[in-house]
């Protein structure tokens, strides 16, 4: 089911504030539901997660979220819709601040309206702000809409010299002995 939305009137995008309740709760339910797509593993959070993110989040202040909200008819708060949760990493040849661009999730009903467009526009307007360099983000080979969005607001391959190839994304998980999964 897509809802068709007159955006430029009802869609609010706007930075996250972790100390407001509406917008923790959004951001764990959104969370949530990006990571049951099967485009982010199909899994729920898990209670640990549900229960610390948005502490934890607040905790580092490398760390912003943009959430996006439409009117819920009838509804006194707007409906979360979409998130964007970023993280200030540096890069060493800029010497510079970047930011990555972690999750980007709109709820299925109402994607391919550019909300997720503009919440990246966001995004990268907090970033400059923060004096970054570059924003970098991962995104699956079979996600085709993702791709196609991400190359058209100007994200590329990430290389370096032709010769050698585009970068990889790798990753190896480390075991936490601190909590359980």
């Amino acid at each position: 089911m897509s809802i068709s939305l007159p955006l430029a009137s009802s869609l609010q995008v706007l930075r996250a504030d972790y100390a407001n309740p509406v917008h923790a709760r959004a951001l764990v339910s959104l969370l949530d539901a990006y990571a049951r797509d099967p485009m982010c593993g199909g899994e729920a959070l898990s209670d640990y997660a549900r229960t610390r993110l948005v502490s934890a989040l607040a905790a580092r202040p490398q760390a912003y979220s943009v959430l996006a909200f439409v009117p819920a008819e009838g509804a006194q708060e707007a409906t979360p819709v979409g998130l964007v949760n970023c993280l200030e990493g540096f890069s060493t040849f800029a010497c510079q601040p970047l930011v990555n661009v972690h999750d980007v999730g709109v709820l299925p009903g109402y994607r391919g309206q550019g909300i997720a467009e503009k919440m990246l526009a966001l995004a990268e307007q907090i970033a400059r702000e923060r004096g970054a360099c570059k924003l970098t983000l991962e995104v699956l080979q079979g996600n085709v809409g993702a791709i196609k969005l991400y190359q058209r607001i100007g994200f590329a391959n990430y290389q370096l010299d032709p010769a050698m190839g585009q970068a990889q994304f790798l990753q190896k998980w480390l075991p936490d002995l601190s909590h359980p999964t």
